[in-house]
C-alpha cells in the first residue's frame, strides 16, 4: 500500500527565513516556489540520492500549531550523524535528541529547526545497501 516517501512537509511562520536557513543547510536553493497573493506560500527542495522532496509551507495554511515539537520524526540519511548534528546545531537548530547508536549500522539524532520542526538525521546501513543494489 505505501510505496515510499514523496514529500515531507514542514511549516514556518517566516517562509523567507526558512528558505534561507534550509538553503544554507542543504547547499541548494529550492527548485519550486508557489506564491499566494504575491508572497511565497510554499517552497520545495529536492535532495539526496532519490531526489526526495522537502516542502516548507507558510504556517498560515497549517491550522493550529502544537505547543511543542513532537509526533513522527522523519530521518534523512547522512554519512556522518555527529557531523551533521553538530552543523545543524551550529546553524541554529536546538538539540532534540543527541546522537544515539540504535544498533549495528544505525545511528540517529534530531534537532528542532528555528521554525519549530523536528529534523532527524540517521546513518542507516540498510539505506546504503538498498542504494547499492
Amino acid at each position: 500500500m505505501l510505496r515510499g516517501l514523496t514529500t515531507i512537509s514542514f511549516f514556518a511562520d517566516d517562509l523567507a527565513a526558512a528558505r534561507e536557513w534550509y538553503a544554507e543547510v542543504l547547499g541548494i536553493q529550492p527548485y519550486f516556489v508557489r506564491e499566494v497573493d504575491g508572497a511565497p506560500a510554499y517552497i520545495e527542495f529536492r535532495i539526496g540520492d532519490y531526489q526526495h522532496e522537502l516542502g516548507i509551507i507558510d504556517r498560515r495554511f497549517a491550522g493550529p500549531a502544537p505547543e511543542q515539537p513532537g509526533g513522527a520524526i522523519a530521518y534523512w540519511a547522512v554519512d556522518d550523524v555527529q557531523g551533521a548534528f553538530d552543523r545543524l546545531v551550529a546553524l541554529g537548530g536546538k538539540v532534540h535528541r543527541e546522537p544515539v547508536e540504535r544498533g549495528p549500522g544505525f545511528v540517529t539524532a534530531s534537532v528542532v529547526d528555528p521554525f519549530g520542526n523536528v529534523l532527524g538525521v540517521m546513518f542507516n546501513q540498510h539505506y546504503l545497501d538498498v542504494l547499492g543494489a
